[in-house]
């Protein structure tokens, strides 16, 4: 039988994994096998930048993290997996999006998408909205065309009352 010292350890991780869960908008499971420590490195490196960190539980420790909060990655709980638990929604998405079409080794798997439970399908629709700076960019634009589109009305009936 386990040691309590041991068992308050396990519980101890347990609540780490829940209290990251509960403070992150996006959670990903992804598969890292194949990829190099510098890969790794480099991954994490750039998730540290959206405010977002790679941690490596065993997954027994982490099924039982999630049944404490009622959810369920089921299927998804065998072999190495890596979970990075992001303080925003989008750019954690992102960025471990890009990086898995870099490497090919690197799986997304599932995810939890501001406490819901999300499939590879709805993590890749995340993955093409654009960024917050892109979508004003767009805005911006839409807006200029119709100031354009004003200025050339405007235009075209002061020459027209010139004639």
């Amino acid at each position: 039988m386990a040691s309590t010292k041991i068992l308050d350890m396990k519980k101890a991780v347990v609540d780490e994994i829940t209290n990251s869960i509960k403070d992150s908008e996006s959670v990903i499971l992804f598969q890292y096998q194949g990829l190099t420590v510098a890969e790794l490195s480099e991954l994490r490196c750039k998730l540290r930048e959206t405010d977002a960190t790679v941690k490596v539980y065993k997954n027994t420790l982490l099924k039982r993290a999630l049944d404490d909060l009622n959810l369920s990655f089921d299927g998804f709980l065998e072999g190495p997996n890596a979970i990075c638990f992001g303080k925003n929604l989008l750019e954690p998405i992102k960025v471990l999006s890009e990086f898995a079409k870099d490497h090919e080794k690197m799986e997304i798997r599932v995810g939890i998408i501001s406490g819901s439970v999300a499939d590879l399908a709805t993590i890749k629709e995340y993955a093409t909205i654009p960024s917050r700076d892109g979508l004003l960019t767009m805005f911006a634009g839409g807006l200029m065309e119709h100031m354009r589109n004003f200025s050339i009305a405007v235009n075209l009936l002061a020459e027209s009352k010139e004639n």
